[in-house]
């Protein structure tokens, strides 16, 4: 071994130690703001207990129970925010903004004035999904599926199941809610979030606006060379733009090392950090699901429909929320205005019933076009290289992916492709069954049973009727 190969082993080892150094300091901050921001959402957007969030929250993220103790959140109701410390560190301060805009993290800089346009009193496309009332299981055997989807099977790893709406042929079939939630309780759906952006992409390129395979319009990758400039909307909506932002995977305190929840939880202006990143691979050629690939996906759309926060919330209410009839969604920006496209909308268990409806309706609510022909198609079709099986802006079970395998061994149809969000939420979309599943909740990500997603979706098609192979169909 030559001294020269020495001193290129040390340095390197150096350099690894100084990046896990810089990191570790991060650590304190993006667990507050993590800890912050869910506490302030559902504390004045969802209307919960504080308490039930933090406690329910942090039980579902492996190793965040070795802090929680030193984690200590206090909630301001007149001001309306909520301040937490680590070990008295590190601390976050989340504000509520507004009905209909939710909360943010004040990190001191400029905070945008974002005014929440009007909702249209316009009926909605979507024919009204159920009655004012609680809709109860017409059968025992639906009845039973809701009721182990509630039960807790092992205390050691806790569902916390907060909502479950089942839908068939459009129409609510079957629903139930945890204590202090209800029909009409906004519910965050964190990173199914993503497939309302994917939604909103997908009415620009409709509309000529954006397109699909051509480089979005990002400023800062416009100087001669950057092979950034090369990124498309479709590298977006697949996670597969390849910046150098770490990964969006796993909900665990070791994944607040991540440079992704440095942007998420310690910056101003997400998009504008996301996108000042170098790539990691060639966009195009590799898969690597992180949440800044949604953040910048929110920012061109964005700029393409007037360039404010105020213009975008007008877009999606006139384009997508009032069509659909999705009366009670909370979208949440940043403190510089950008939309946290990656995980911050919340939407009542039936909201979110409407929009996988939409899907299920092939991108049609009452006769009307809302999603370009062949969209809904082209948002289940497997990304290559995703071995969880994710498609655009969606997970899927179709092509033969690791994780599409695993799910259909384990209850669910190969034709189901679905919305998806840290810790337990899922909105399922079964076009051979004519369902929709909306599912929310707070649960571990692993075991990937621990939520009891799978075992929902094998009852609930039994308990109608279905005829899906279920274990191993094509």
């Amino acid at each position: 071994m030559t001294r020269n190969f020495l001193i290129l082993v040390a340095s390197t080892a150096l350099c690894v130690l100084a990046w896990s150094a810089a990191r570790a300091r991060d650590v304190p901050k993006v667990a507050t703001g993590y800890v912050a921001n869910v506490i302030c959402t559902e504390t004045f957007v969802s209307g919960l207990d504080p308490a039930r969030v933090f406690t329910e929250t942090t039980a579902a993220m492996p190793g965040v129970g070795l802090i929680t103790w030193a984690l200590d959140y206090r909630i301001d109701r007149r001001r309306r925010d909520v301040t937490v410390t680590l070990f008295g560190l590190g601390r976050s301060h989340a504000v509520y903004r507004g009905d209909g805009l939710g909360c943010y993290l004040d990190h001191g800089a400029a905070v945008a004035d974002i005014s929440l346009p009007a909702m249209e009193t316009k009926p909605a496309l979507l024919p009204e999904i159920a009655g004012p009332s609680l809709v109860a299981p017409p059968s025992p055997p639906l009845a039973a599926a809701l009721e182990r989807a509630f039960a807790e099977p092992d205390r050691a790893v806790p569902r916390n199941t907060h909502a479950i709406v089942v839908m068939k042929d459009g129409r609510v079939i079957a629903e139930r809610y945890a204590d202090g939630i209800g029909i009409d309780t906004p519910l965050l759906g964190f990173s199914a979030t993503k497939s309302v952006m994917s939604a909103l992409a997908g009415i620009l390129v409709r509309k000529g606006a954006l397109r699909l395979n051509e480089p979005v319009p990002i400023a800062a990758w416009q100087r001669p060379g950057d092979p950034r400039a090369a990124i498309t909307l479709d590298h977006l909506l697949r996670h597969t733009a390849g910046l150098a932002l770490g990964s969006s995977l796993s909900a665990s305190l070791l994944s607040a090392l991540e440079p992704v929840n440095r942007m998420k939880f310690m910056e101003s202006d997400m998009a504008a950090y996301a996108e000042s990143m170098p790539l990691a691979t060639a966009p195009g050629t590799a898969w690597n699901y992180h949440d800044g690939n949604t953040v910048i996906l929110a920012h061109v759309i964005r700029q393409a429909v007037g360039g404010g926060a105020t213009d975008m919330m007008r877009f999606a209410r006139q384009e997508l929320f009032g069509p659909l009839g999705m009366r009670r969604v909370t979208l949440e920006f940043d403190a510089s205005g950008n939309a946290e496209g990656s995980s911050q909308l919340l939407a009542s268990a039936r909201d979110w019933a409407r929009f996988g409806q939409l899907y299920l309706n092939d991108g049609v609510a009452g006769g009307k076009r809302i999603l370009p022909e062949g969209w809904v198609k082209y948002s289940a079709e497997p990304t290559p290289g995703a071995w969880v099986g994710q498609s655009a802006g969606f997970w899927t079970n179709l092509g033969d992916s690791f994780g599409a395998d695993y799910r259909i061994e384990r209850g669910m149809p190969r034709d189901a492709f679905f919305a998806k969000g840290t810790i337990g939420q899922y909105v399922v979309i079964v076009p051979s069954e004519k369902l929709v599943i909306v599912r929310l909740g707070r649960s571990p990500n692993w075991p990937p049973e621990a939520d009891g997603v799978f075992q929902l979706v094998a009852d609930v098609i039994a308990a109608t009727g279905g005829k899906a192979k279920l274990a191993g169909g094509n």
